[in-house]
Parts: C-alpha cells; structure tokens; sequence
C-alpha cells in the first residue's frame, strides 16, 4: 500500500490553503491601502458624497452614543465599587482607583466600544454591501460610471473608524467622571490628587499605545466586514463561509492589536 498519493494529496490541500489564506490576508490590505488614498483624495468630497458620508456617520454614531456611554456609566460605577472594596480589604486602598482607570479606560473601553461598533454598525453595513454585491447593484453602478468604492464601500469604512473613535474617546472621559464621584463624591476637593494620579497612569508612552490601539480597532471592526464583502464569493453557502472567516479576522486582528498593546504596557 503507498501512502504517497495521500500525503501529496494532503501537500497540495495544505498549500491551497496557505496560498487562499495569504491571497485574502493581501486583497484586506489592498483594500486598506485603497481606502486610504480615496480617504485623502479631495475628489472623494464631492457634495454627493459629502452627503452620503454625513448620513453614515450620523446613522453609525448618533444612535448608539448614549446608550454604551450609559452603559459605560453603569459599568464604571459597580467595577469602582468592587474594586474598591477589594483593596480596602487588603489594605490597598491608595492603588484601587489607578486599577480602575487601567483596566477600564486603558483596556476595557476600546475593545468595547470596537465590538459594539463592529456588532451594531459595520457587521449590518458588510451584509448590506454583500447583499448589493450579490444583486449586481454595484455591477450596475459601475455600469452607469459610478465607482462603488468611493459611493458605498468609503463612507461605511470611515463611518465605522468615527464611530469607534468617538465613543471610545466619550466613553473615557464618562468613565473617568463617574470614576471620580463613585470615589470623592461631588466634592472638588480630590481633584488634585485625581489629576496626579491620571497624569501617572497615561505617561506618554502609554497615550501613544492607548491612541493607537483606539484607532487601529477601529480600523480592523471597519474595514475587515467590508473585504469580506467585496471579496467573499457569491452563493448562500460560500457566502457565508466567507462572512466566517471574515469575523474570524477580525477577532483575530483585534486579538493581537490587544496583545501588542499589553506588550507595550506593561512590558
């Protein structure tokens, strides 16, 4: 019995897969790169555009904005309580709100506010870029001399970056807020001891990584639905193999920007 046919077989299956995978990790970053240049490109903002630019960013951001700094709120507000509890019982209470404030605005917040993003606004914004994909309305828009990733794709993808970006920066500064009263009250008399502390936790370094993460989040919940989108073959059953992996890159992604920036840290 010869097992070389099987082990060719499984060779070339493996390869397939390696050279699929490199293929849609390149057709992301192609589309990233396109994203970009269109971003900086004036002829992008045309008064149409504009308009269709405006009305995602409202539609992607307005709605979802008081809720998950709500939420936030509330969040802050029982993790504060615990934390403080726990601190005090051993003794530890002078680190409890510099616990607070790493693990809830430096780590907690932008990986929230990127999957709420990614769940409620660019997931939806993906299947309706698919559903149009597979339709041939896109088809038809280049038909007519409309180019589908300045009128459709474009405007979903920096939607989804300013909404992540704002509420992860809103978010922050209600937590930071709430954070404040939970521990001094309406008082203004910690204030200063607040501030010093804010100052030793983001140290530059560290408002670098926060920024960064923030907006690399952003980016990877934006752009990685809409590759999946435009790349992801038609046909129920391939589509939505493809709509997997898509959120499967994602994750991935978001997983290792989390790694890099605890790295960055706290090593």
């Amino acid at each position: 019995m010869n097992p070389t046919p099987t082990w060719h077989s499984r060779l070339t299956r493996t390869g397939q897969a390696a050279q699929h995978w490199i293929f849609e990790w390149w057709q992301l970053a192609h589309l990233g790169a396109v994203i970009m240049v269109l971003t900086l490109s004036p002829s992008s903002y045309s008064r149409e555009s504009r308009v269709v630019l405006g009305r995602h960013i409202y539609l992607n951001t307005a709605p979802i904005l008081l809720g998950f700094s709500l939420l936030c709120a509330l969040v802050t507000v029982v993790l504060t309580r615990i934390v403080l509890v726990t601190a005090m019982s051993y003794g530890l209470s002078q680190y409890a709100l510099q616990v607070v404030i790493r693990v809830l605005v430096l780590e907690l917040i932008p990986l929230t506010a990127a999957m709420f993003v990614a769940l409620r606004c660019t997931i939806p914004d993906g299947a309706e870029l698919t559903a149009m994909q597979a339709s041939g309305e896109l088809d038809e828009m280049r038909r007519k001399g409309v180019e589908p990733m300045r009128r459709e794709v474009l405007p979903r993808v920096v939607a989804g970056m300013f909404s992540g970006i704002t509420l992860a920066a809103l978010s922050s500064v209600v937590a930071l807020m709430v954070a404040y009263v939970a521990v001094y009250g309406f008082s203004v008399s910690g204030l200063p001891g607040y501030t010093r502390l804010f100052g030793q936790v983001f140290t530059p370094a560290v408002t670098l990584i926060f920024v960064l993460k923030t907006i690399f989040f952003s980016l990877a919940v934006s752009l990685i639905p809409m590759a999946s989108a435009l790349y992801g073959m038609r046909g129920a059953s391939v589509r939505t193999s493809a709509e997997m992996r898509g959120l499967v890159r994602m994750f991935a992604v978001i997983l290792l920007i989390e790694v890099a920036s605890l790295v960055g840290n706290y090593y």
